[in-house]
């Protein structure tokens, strides 16, 4: 209305602001955004939730699962979600959540459990947590490996239970992994990490397969062979690729029956689901293969009831690929500023683009 030079320069000024941060700015001065976490995590990525001051946040203040129906009630009119790998966010979840969801954050690598069609057609971001776990999860590959193959649970039981007489030749031997030929089904940055972390101990030979050949398997000296010719030639057979249709039920029967009998066989791979149990319950019992570790099933957790929990053969964990304390506190802090950033509209540190 007759505008001065000054109006002229305030309008001018409020144009080149950023929209979506002006109305995020006048939102947030009227109402407090409203975040649910479905589960305690660490301290680490709650204060930083916290001392943001942007949010009020409620937690599911428990180490177990949120029940369905507390989550479809909690997460009502929230604008940030903060779930965990367990949490199947579907489209109930998001009808229940409303239109207020904006952003949902994952203290996962995986986003199986989130309905990704439907995060893309309401616009809703989400962050995930690559990377930060790589090194935890080929620590523990090596580790149940060497449990499997060196047959360590079978020998602490014979401890506690009284079996230890006296020493034998032939009792409780296992299989080394000097001059071995490892396979790694899936090279990608935990494979890679897992075969740097296994060529010290005197591996011969490194294969891997896969959709086409990695130039990084250089630095392990790795060769890109056919899945027949790894699983024919490795004594250890290592598999950490990702859950897709290609590969889910991909160790089957037929897999198993192309290694070697004294092979030692290891999940540490995204989902259970790449293992037909049933196959390598089958495998192990009559000496297909000599043995397999599992940090993975299908479901989990696993039955107590379950077959391959009969076996000495078969080393199972319950997914605790990821489980160091540094680990899981970086996790916690990813997925808080991933969240953040969703709120804000700003550029998440990790954010899976859909």
């Amino acid at each position: 209305a007759g505008a001065s030079g000054l109006a002229r320069r305030v309008i001018e000024c409020i144009r080149r602001l950023d929209v979506a941060h002006l109305e995020l700015f006048f939102f947030s001065t009227k109402h407090t955004m409203k975040v649910f976490v479905t589960r305690r995590i660490p301290q680490e990525g709650m204060a930083i939730l916290k001392q943001a001051g942007i949010c009020e946040v409620s937690v599911w203040d428990s180490d177990e699962p949120v029940p369905r129906s507390d989550l479809l009630k909690r997460v009502e009119g929230v604008h940030g979600l903060l779930c965990m790998l367990s949490d199947r966010i579907d489209t109930e979840v998001l009808d229940a959540a409303g239109p207020n969801l904006k952003v949902i954050s994952t203290l996962s690598v995986g986003f199986d459990h989130l309905a990704i069609d439907e995060l893309r057609k309401r616009g809703i971001r989400l962050g995930y947590t690559p990377d930060v776990l790589t090194d935890a999860t080929a620590e523990l590959t090596v580790a149940l490996l060497l449990a499997t193959a060196r047959r360590l649970p079978e020998g602490i039981q014979e401890v506690k239970s009284g079996g230890w007489s006296s020493w034998k030749p032939l009792w409780l031997c296992g299989y080394g992994l000097s001059g071995s030929t490892v396979g790694v089904l899936g090279l990608g940055r935990i494979g890679l990490a897992i075969a740097q972390r296994l060529k010290p101990f005197g591996v011969k030979r490194l294969l891997y397969t896969g959709r086409h050949p990695k130039p990084h398997a250089q630095e392990v000296d790795g060769e890109y062979v056919p899945l027949d010719t790894l699983l024919c030639e490795s004594d250890f057979v290592v598999v950490s690729c990702a859950l897709t249709p290609d590969t889910c039920g991909l160790c089957d029967k037929a897999f198993f029956s192309k290694m070697k009998t004294t092979a030692v066989f290891i999940n540490t791979s995204r989902l259970g689901a790449v293992v037909n149990q049933d196959d390598l319950f089958e495998a192990l019992s009559i000496g297909q293969i000599a043995a397999a570790g599992l940090d993975v099933t299908s479901p989990e957790p696993l039955p107590t009831d379950h077959p391959l929990l009969t076996l000495t053969n078969c080393v199972i964990l319950p997914h605790i690929g990821s489980a160091t304390y540094s680990t899981r506190a970086t996790m916690a802090k990813l997925s808080a500023n991933n969240l953040l950033a969703g709120l804000t509209r700003d550029a998440m540190p990790s954010e899976l683009k859909l």
